[in-house]
């Protein structure tokens, strides 16, 4: 074996061209180390390579065969996905999404490769459409949060809304209502100021509670249901479940009559002895007399001043001691039992109209107008403990199997102007947001601003107030100011674009002269859904006939108004009102088509007959103001 069939030229190259260049300075930095010993050897490998392909081609006439390098065809010229990329080719700086339906997978699947997964929830009442894709969109605290169905999408059963007036905050609360009452989720408007949802209320088949002076009356030291509902828990063997019921109803009675004190005298300086004195009179009450009692048996109490009283009052054995520590209590008892004020009125006797649990409730208060604040803060705080101590005997009777389980939606609208009397008002509404999860209650909350709940006297309460919207599980906006933003963006995280757009909605309807009427505002029924930190989706919500019935709030100004001499005296014959009726299953099946949604299924029975009558399923009767003859909407602006 010859040292040519060991030896490689591309090797020997190499290596003679270093020796050849070693101590020269001609090579570059860097050619003496390994790696560009490397490099070289690697470049002199595919020039031999190159050179060895070369040979392997047969020559003809000295020339080689080898076809010649192919020249690069030129591609074809294609348009982008926004269009022609040129001068005159109509490219598009922003391409419209397209619009969307949804269907079920049997019914999409012919429309293949066409179909693509939801974008929005399908969870819940159908709300809308999705403002950019069309695509509907379903919302609601309770579905959102009920793992069982498969949602947990927030972490409490809440909402607030907020938004301006007039651009449909009480209608979206207002269809989600109707939504899950089809659910089998019962609505309770505990204090309706406006008044707000007393027809949808009646129209559902539920119970409307107008309180107020010259109306039904609530005696605070009712403790309702609990009776009852004790007497069934300890007939049934839970007595210890018996015995919280007891004790809850009497903890809301107290809490009761010491708001009712510190609204008729906010500067009590003896209110932790008097308490005392209340405690131990209503002790004395609930085992003494045979039916419920009243303000006028608790003033009677404290002014014959039983030993009992006079041990709670430390009066160390002297009357006239006993006198002096009563004496603001007993001057605040008859404010509230014989008084010409308003507070008598509504306060002093028994009550008028019980709640029930099982059909939808709304607490009308609305006739508290604007000039009696502590008539409407006290009206308030007993329509939520009322509310809230049923709400709570249905879940007790539920845990035991007595009676089935209920949910809940608390509605609060106009919280702005519950706020303004502070005080007590900021606690139970505080309490609500921190124990509504464990009550099996939602609760939906509305206000037109953030600077509604920054108003508060106290710097406690504003605190506790912009704590409502940073707990809510799911917060809608719908058109508000521009000065709004940075309030609002501390409690909810919102990008540029949704700040322009929730500003774009605020802004007022414009004159159209052809009409001669003022059009809808861009903002009205468009709001935006916000969970946590994630993308708000914005949503329209569209009335379907049914719903017009219940929300139409300006019934007094579809009449046109006429100038005549009153006259007292003319005998005018009754009339007897129109009715409005509103078909829950057609309403949900409405309603489901107008958002391309599934039907809601139909309202479900309700209790036991002890307990009350079955929710309607079928078509409701309620009275209604408008006359056939009543023009409304275009029809009255034409006139």
């Amino acid at each position: 074996m010859s040292r040519d069939d060991f030896w490689d030229p591309t090797v020997e190259t190499v290596v003679a061209a270093g020796r050849s260049g070693a101590g020269t300075g001609a090579e570059p930095a860097g050619q003496g180390t390994r790696k560009g010993r490397t490099s070289r050897l690697h470049r002199a490998q595919r020039r031999a390579d190159r050179k060895a392909a070369r040979k392997a081609i047969p020559h003809a006439a000295g020339k080689s065969t080898a076809p010649s390098t192919p020249s690069k065809t030129p591609r074809p010229e294609r348009p982008t996905s926004r269009g022609w990329a040129r001068t005159g080719g109509g490219y598009a700086t922003r391409v419209e999404a397209p619009p969307e339906f949804r269907g079920t997978t049997v019914q999409v699947c012919g429309l293949w490769p066409f179909s693509v997964g939801a974008g929005t929830p399908m969870v819940g009442v159908p709300m809308g459409k999705h403002q950019t894709t069309g695509a509907t969109l379903c919302c609601d605290p309770i579905s959102w949060f009920q793992p069982d169905r498969g949602a947990n999408l927030i972490n409490n059963p809440s909402m607030f809304v907020l938004g301006m007036p007039g651009l449909g905050k009480s209608t979206w609360i207002r269809r989600m209502a109707v939504g899950l009452c089809s659910y089998g989720v019962i609505p309770l408007a505990l204090g309706d100021l406006k008044p707000d949802y007393t027809r949808m209320v009646r129209a559902l088949g539920g119970q409307v509670i107008t309180l107020g002076p010259g109306r039904d009356r609530l005696n605070v030291l009712d403790p309702g249901e609990s009776a009852r509902a004790a007497r069934r828990l300890r007939a049934a063997g839970f007595d210890q479940q018996a015995d919280e019921v007891l004790a809850d109803a009497q903890k809301r009675r107290r809490s009761m009559v010491e708001a009712l004190l510190v609204l008729i005298q906010p500067d009590r300086p003896k209110l932790a002895r008097e308490m005392m004195v209340v405690d131990a009179a209503l002790l004395i009450l609930d085992d003494t007399l045979q039916r419920v009692p009243e303000m006028p048996d608790l003033l009677q109490l404290v002014e014959q001043a039983p030993q009992p009283l006079r041990d709670a009052a430390l009066d160390r054995g002297v009357m006239t001691r006993y006198q002096e520590l009563t004496e603001d209590l007993e001057a605040a008892l008859r404010s509230l039992v014989s008084g010409d004020g308003a507070m008598a009125d509504t306060f002093s006797g028994g009550t008028t109209t019980r709640m029930r649990m099982d059909v939808p409730v709304a607490y009308d208060v609305s006739s508290t107008g604007d000039s009696n604040d502590a008539l409407a803060a006290g009206l308030l705080l007993a329509c939520w403990s009322t509310g809230f101590a049923t709400v709570n005997i249905a879940q007790v009777l539920a845990d035991v199997g007595l009676e089935p389980r209920r949910h809940y939606l608390t509605i609060v609208d106009e919280l702005w102007r519950a706020l303004q009397f502070g005080g007590r008002i900021v606690d139970a509404a505080n309490s609500q947001t921190r124990l509504n999860r464990e009550t099996g209650t939602g609760v939906v909350w509305a206000s037109h601003t953030m600077k509604d709940l920054e108003a508060l006297a106290l710097e406690e309460d504003r605190m506790k107030a912009r704590g409502f919207v940073e707990r809510a599980g799911i917060v809608v906006c719908g058109g508000l100011p521009e000065s709004e933003m940075p309030r609002l963006s501390k409690a909810v995280t919102l990008s540029g674009a949704e700040m322009r757009e929730l500003t774009e909605w605020s802004a007022p309807g414009e004159w159209n002269s052809a009409l001669g009427r003022t059009e809808d505002p861009p903002g009205r029924g468009k709001f935006l859904i916000k969970v946590g930190a994630r993308p708000g989706i914005p949503v329209y919500v569209a009335l379907t006939d049914a719903e017009r019935a219940i929300n139409d709030t300006n019934l007094r100004w579809h009449e046109l108004s006429r100038v005549g001499r009153y006259n007292p005296d003319a005998e005018e014959d009754e009339v007897a009102a129109p009715s409005v009726t509103i078909d829950l299953t057609t309403a949900a099946a409405d309603a489901a088509a107008a958002t391309d949604a599934p039907t809601l299924p139909a309202a479900p029975a309700a209790l036991s007959p002890e307990m009350g009558e079955d929710l309607p399923t079928g078509a409701v009767t309620v009275p209604d103001t408008l006359t056939p003859e009543q023009p409304t909407g275009d029809e009255a602006v034409q006139r």
